[in-house]
């Protein structure tokens, strides 16, 4: 096992100083916590999309990335920007994202991380004088910098995963803006609400012309264990899982649960159980599945058993009574909803396929009916190698320069989240560094980093 990194540092006055700490560790950590405090509800995080909460935050990024020296505005989708000329304000710019929305219950690293660790890295420039002078290493020509902070990753309030991305990538349907969250408030009404006014030609206005976009970079906290498991604070990433989420509602027979025989119940509670182990013993064992009757060559069986994963996240039931069996009068019913992620698109989509059937079997066989609606699809991603190389040597060299000579790799790894890079690869090339989180603990208030990986992220 690696050796553990960057815990406990000791300080000596000229390395910190030639490091920025105040900035990249102190500051950053500082104004994480800050963030961290700006919620809509009581007692724990919840930023969603256009809520009072999120503009709150979104007032004190704007404060944050006007003191590092960059042009600020709020698009028609209310993605907030901060841009830096530099020496060539025709050349082709650098994207620096993540979003700004939160899961229910949300910890503080989650998107926010990206954010700050990229405004703390160009106020350290600002600071030594060198704001104006950003240049592409790669053509040895001067970028742009463009700091994105994203309306909407989390898709919590309608839904819809990456609408501020997709926008600015190009490929939100004119549609989402008539997405309605469980009140009957559409996002364009949302938008409206907080003095934002959005066509649907002002939507199409938003995408960036590709041919103005060097390539994009996002810097997330790993979401996973195992960066702690290797002992290393940062690692790059290679590619994202592709994901499909599903809506599936199953109606029976509604009726007392004291006087109807178990032989003649049309059950959608017990239905859904079984749909629910089904999917629990498809995605832990795809060969068995798969292996006869599908499109799936070996190497597509061989990612699925190593990256595919499978989740019921909600739940519900109609009436919802102690003492009713659920069925379809007044619509009654029971949903669920499934999350379904794999490295391969083509494994995905038999995964998918041989669920659906296998789901509508039970159904029938049960006399019950069962409604399976895909709510989102995002292909798999694969980062740039060449960006993604020369993350892997500002890492490198980040973690070098702050313990001295080091003799692992940095580690490279697979996202199995999605980000907002997964909708910004339609518009140009992206990287990704992860960031070590303890226990690999996130979408929690367990949720944790190490101020001096704050500090490392920062610096990389």
């Amino acid at each position: 096992m690696i050796v553990v990194l960057l815990c406990g540092i000791e300080e000596k006055d000229g390395k910190t100083r030639s490091l920025y700490s105040e900035i990249l560790r102190d500051e950053a950590v500082a104004r994480l916590n800050d963030l961290g405090k700006v919620s809509d509800a009581d007692g724990y995080l919840e930023r969603t999309f256009m809520s009072p909460a999120s503009v709150r935050a979104g007032f004190l990024i704007r404060e944050w990335m006007e003191d590092a020296g960059l042009r600020t505005w709020v698009d028609s989708m209310g993605n907030l920007h901060g841009r830096v000329e530099g020496m060539n304000a025709s050349a082709q710019a650098l994207l620096i994202g993540s979003h700004l929305d939160t899961v229910v219950d949300a910890g503080m690293f989650d998107g926010s991380l990206g954010i700050i660790s990229a405004i703390s890295a160009l106020k350290v420039l600002k600071s030594i004088g060198k704001l104006g002078e950003l240049k592409r290493p790669v053509e040895a020509s001067y970028l742009i910098s463009d700091v994105i902070a994203f309306s909407d990753e989390e898709g919590v309030r309608f839904q819809s995963t990456f609408l501020g991305s997709a926008a600015v990538a190009g490929i939100l349907p004119v549609t989402a803006l008539k997405i309605s969250d469980k009140s009957g408030v559409t996002v364009q009404d949302a938008l409206k609400g907080n003095s934002i006014e959005i066509t649907e030609d002002s939507l199409l206005g938003l995408k960036y012309d590709p041919a103005s976009i060097w390539g994009y970079f996002e810097l997330h906290i790993e979401q996973g264990p195992v960066l702690e498991w290797v002992g290393f604070p940062l690692a790059v990433v290679k590619g994202i899982a592709g994901q499909t989420r599903m809506k599936v509602t199953v109606r029976g027979s509604q009726g007392h649960a004291g006087t109807v025989p178990m032989s003649m119940r049309r059950d959608p509670m017990a239905a859904a159980a079984e749909l629910i182990v089904l999917l629990e013993s498809l995605c832990k064992h795809p060969r068995d599945f798969l292996s006869s009757g599908s499109n799936c060559n070996e190497q597509t069986l061989e990612s699925l058993s190593t990256s595919l994963v499978c989740t019921v996240g909600e739940i519900s039931t109609w009436p919802s009574a102690s003492n009713v069996i659920p069925g379809q009068a007044r619509n009654s019913s029971v949903t669920f909803t499934v999350d379904l992620r794999a490295i391969d698109d083509v494994g995905r989509e038999a995964v998918v396929y041989e669920l659906s059937n296998q789901m509508y079997k039970i159904c029938d066989r049960r006399s019950v009916s069962c409604i399976i609606e895909r709510k989102h699809d995002a292909n798999a991603v694969i980062c740039d190698q060449e960006l993604s190389s020369r993350l892997k040597s500002a890492a490198y060299s980040a973690v070098n320069k702050m313990v001295g000579q080091i003799h692992e790799e940095v580690p490279v790894l697979m996202s199995g989240a999605g980000h907002d890079a997964m909708a910004i690869s339609h518009l140009t090339k992206v990287g990704m560094l992860f960031v070590r989180c303890r226990g690999g603990i996130s979408h929690s208030p367990e949720e944790h980093v190490l101020e001096d990986d704050v500090w490392a992220a920062g610096l990389a």
